[in-house]
Parts: C-alpha cells; structure tokens; sequence
C-alpha cells in the first residue's frame, strides 16, 4: 500500500504525489507465525534506516529455523531502522528497546504503534530510544540477553564506536547476533574478522551464499 504526503488532509490533492520526494511503502510480513505491518519512508532524509533489509529478514528466519525462544528475553537492537527484527521479538514475548539516530525514531515508533495487537504486547511495549554509538552508550544498563543488529556494518569509521559499544552493552554476559550482507567495498569482513574478535569470540552460525548473507554469535571475552 503506498500512501503520499497530505492524503490525510485532502482527499484530492492537486498534486497526486506520484513524482513526491517523499512516500512511504507499507509491507506486510509473516515470520515466526506472527504478521507485521512495517511502514518504510523513502526520501525523508532517513537514507539507510528507510527500508526492511534482507539482513533483518534473515535473522528473524534464522531464529525461527533453530527455534529460538524470544518469551521473557531483554533485547536492545542497534540501528533498528523500521524495528523489524527487534518488533517481531516483542511480538513473542521479549522485554526490547529499539535503538538508531534521532532521525529514525519516528519511524521506529510509528512501526511499534501499528504492530500493537489489541490486547497489548505479551510483555511490554518495545521502547524507542536515540543512541549514538560510542557517545551515550553508557546511559544504557549492561543486562540484555541479547543484542542484535541487521545491516549495520557498512561504515568503516563507525566500527570501533560499534564494538565499544557492543562491549558495554554485553559486560553482564549478552549474547550478540550480527545479520550482515558482506560488502567487499565496504569492507565488512575486517570487522567480523579484526575489529569484534579484538573484544569478543565471534562464530559465523550461518552464511547464505546466494545473498552474500551471514550470521555472527559473539560473546564479550573475559579478561583474563
């Protein structure tokens, strides 16, 4: 369903909004037996947070293929964009807090009031919050469960804030799961392979070669 600026107000605006910089583009997904309506907004300035990636996709099947139990688990995603993934752990039961750039929160929030069921999250609503990786990561608590993020590793600059980050948010034990399409160009392998394990033991538990996909589990080394 596409909807443009202004519909709302107007119901036969002078301008139809095909040629709009700005739409959005609601899609409807079925994963792990739950229906999620994410709204995706293109040309807001929101650039890589805008669309569902393949990455989210990805992670959501994989938990559903090894039959992960999400019910009662604390989760902080990174980069959230839309809150697919970290909306579909909400959905089963799972405490979590979305995180990304200001810029993305209204976004965020739209998407976790739209899968709002009508008799309330299993848990609790999923919390939208603005983080800065490297800058105000100490305002958030250390005791997830998981950590999870889905095409976030694109940005080499950004990479040693992530993994200062990660190493913050899984001092109490979080297990990490990282969904990544590997861009040579943007060198997404030397993280997997230098910038995280320099702080965690990094395992790929599994790679789908026909989209250049792959998914780490990593665990914050102890200091020995």
């Amino acid at each position: 369903m596409m909807t443009f600026p202004g519909e709302e107000d107007d119901p036969f605006p002078a301008d139809d909004g095909l040629f709009s910089e700005t739409f959005s583009q609601e899609v409807v997904y079925t994963l792990m037996g739950e229906q999620l309506k994410i709204t995706q907004v293109f040309g807001a300035n929101l650039g890589v947070a805008a669309p569902v990636w393949e990455a989210a996709l990805h992670l959501c099947r994989y938990w559903e293929d090894q039959s992960v139990n999400l019910k009662g688990k604390r989760i902080i995603e990174l980069g959230a964009g839309t809150g697919l993934v970290g909306i579909l752990a909400a959905r089963l039961g799972a405490e979590v807090t979305l995180t990304d750039l200001p810029l993305a929160l209204p976004q965020l929030q739209a998407n976790v009031s739209a899968n709002t069921l009508s008799s309330g999250w299993p848990s609790a609503e999923p919390a939208v919050l603005p983080l800065s990786w490297g800058e105000d990561h100490l305002d958030f608590p250390s005791n997830w469960d998981l950590v999870v993020g889905a095409d976030i590793i694109y940005l080499p600059e950004t990479y040693p804030l992530l993994v200062k980050t990660l190493a913050h948010l899984c001092k109490d034990g979080a297990a990490v799961y990282l969904s990544s399409k590997m861009r040579k160009e943007h060198e997404t392998h030397v993280f997997f392979e230098q910038f995280l394990p320099s702080r965690f033991h990094v395992k790929l538990v599994h790679r789908d070669e026909k989209q250049n996909n792959n998914i780490y589990r990593a665990c914050l080394r102890t200091e020995e």
